[in-house]
């Protein structure tokens, strides 16, 4: 079986998958701050289920996924994943997004979202910024929401902000 349909099974089983190194070498990209778990919430209510993981990508210009799917429920609440400032709510290329600036040069996306918040408007970690909109492309359920970390201009992973548990698949033998 491949690592892609283990992931899809995984998925449909209600399962969070992360995707975990093999090595022990260092990751291309800064992390999200260490320890700031309890500073930042799943933009979505409950537990996340991720549809697409977040690509680390070889270079800032290669082709990728630079953020992570969570499944969701249509015209559901999103909520600020922490403490911040909204810096944009409207269109872009034909999607609602939101974006927040945080603390320590972070900026989390947040699409496609129908705002219920305007640039300039403060917000509080686990407030409603907007409710989720159907038609995120290559989402497999009714609504995806497509969430996004950068510090500066280099993407993160947003799910490093969340103390979520890990899966660790190990080889059959």
């Amino acid at each position: 079986m491949s690592s892609r349909a283990l992931t899809v099974v995984l998925l449909s089983l209600g399962l969070v998958v992360l995707p975990v190194r093999a090595t022990a070498e260092p990751a291309r990209t800064p992390s999200a701050p260490a320890g700031t778990g309890a500073l930042w919430t799943a933009p979505l209510e409950g537990t996340p289920t991720v549809t697409r993981a977040y690509e680390d990508l070889p270079h800032p210009y290669a082709a990728g996924h630079r953020g992570a799917d969570l499944q969701g429920a249509p015209h559901g609440p999103v909520l600020a994943a922490g403490d911040g400032v909204v810096v944009f709510a409207g269109m872009v290329a034909g999607r609602p997004v939101v974006s927040i600036d945080h603390a320590d040069g972070l900026r989390t996306t947040y699409e496609p979202v129908v705002p219920s918040v305007a640039a300039g408007q403060q917000v509080a970690r686990g407030s409603p910024i907007g409710t989720l909109a159907t038609g995120h492309a290559g989402c497999p359920v009714q609504a995806c929401l497509h969430w996004g970390l950068r510090r500066g201009e280099t993407y993160l992973d947003p799910l490093a902000l969340l103390q979520l548990p890990r899966v660790r698949l190990l080889p059959m033998r």
